[in-house]
């Protein structure tokens, strides 16, 4: 078997082989030598030789085998599952897939919120029961719509929502950073921008800062009009408070993608709302996946070969 530059790790995602990765990647890179570990001793035979690896992780003792890593590309937008104090002491560079789910979740965002405006989700139940009764719907022309988040996702989200001419209210964890909105907060104003919310979208990582940001408080705040989109992370939402809120007509909407607990128990009080729409953590799922990861690898092996910066670093 030869020695690879570039070695792809044992991995599927959204049904597609990592075969499909292992073709981006050699379209991209003629001149390198792209191989597919597809067992546990092949990913042991490989991966001294390879500069660059891929994949969803690397355990300590595939870490301790790779003499010549100079990158390991995480196949997530999130590393912290990663080792990252071995990978850093070994002076491996770890990079991300952030970007890759932009188009593909907005895409998500957008027709949930043109669902919920437009009561589709009531026009498939009549439809169901045969039932021919007129219903109002809502614009998103003129509405605000604030997005927690302002990363790839989030301006991806905005930068959709343009051409509906809505208003947009960012907030984001460094409000000084700006962003595509027409306005950015911190989370320590995250009321303020409550307050003025038709619709919320939450498009960020679950941190500290971000874990049950919307509690009771929170919904509260919010006018009992608004519509809540997630595809961020079940606990950025405290379930306990979103299920109060509902029970008590304190927000129109909701259109899940992520939940907390997740997967959802059969028998949560989640699933019985008629004004609650909930998919199972799929908003990511893109047939174009590995064409856009390998975009990045193929960017950061060209910077590794000629001193050049590398994309999506994260150590």
């Amino acid at each position: 078997m030869s020695e690879p530059d570039v070695l792809l790790l044992r991995q599927k995602i959204h049904g597609l082989s990592v075969d499909n990765y292992a073709a981006a990647m050699r379209e991209r890179l003629p001149d390198a030598e792209v191989a597919v570990a597809e067992t546990p001793a092949e990913e042991r035979e490989l991966i001294p030789h390879a500069r660059i690896v891929a994949g969803f992780t690397i355990d300590p003792e595939l870490l301790d085998r790779a003499e010549n890593l100079e990158l390991f590309a995480c196949s997530f937008a999130g590393t912290g599952h990663l080792p990252m104090n071995a990978l850093e002491e070994a002076g491996v560079a770890v990079t991300n897939a952030s970007g890759v789910h932009g188009p593909n979740i907005s895409e998500y965002v957008i027709g949930a919120l043109i669902s919920l405006a437009r009561e589709f989700p009531r026009a498939a139940r009549q439809q169901n029961e045969r039932v021919w009764q007129s219903y109002g719907s809502r614009e998103l022309m003129d509405s605000t719509v604030t997005v927690v988040g302002l990363g790839a996702i989030g301006q991806a989200v905005v930068d959709r929502l343009e051409p509906f001419g809505v208003d947009t209210i960012g907030v984001r964890y460094s409000p000084e950073k700006g962003g595509p909105t027409d306005e950015v907060l911190g989370f320590e104003e995250i009321h303020d921008a409550l307050r003025r919310t038709d619709a919320l979208v939450l498009a960020c990582p679950l941190t500290d800062a971000t874990r049950k940001l919307l509690d009771d408080e929170a919904f509260k705040t919010l006018p009992p009009h608004a519509h809540l989109v997630n595809v961020a992370r079940g606990g950025v939402v405290d379930t306990d408070a979103l299920v109060n809120a509902l029970r008590s007509n304190d927000i129109d909407a909701a259109f899940l993608d992520v939940t907390d607990p997740e997967p959802l128990p059969s028998d949560h009080p989640l699933w019985g709302f008629d004004n609650v729409r909930i998919t199972p953590h799929n908003a990511g799922h893109s047939p174009e996946y590995f064409e856009r990861l390998a975009d990045i690898v193929a960017a950061n092996y060209a910077a590794l070969e000629n001193g050049g910066e590398i994309e999506n670093r994260v150590v």
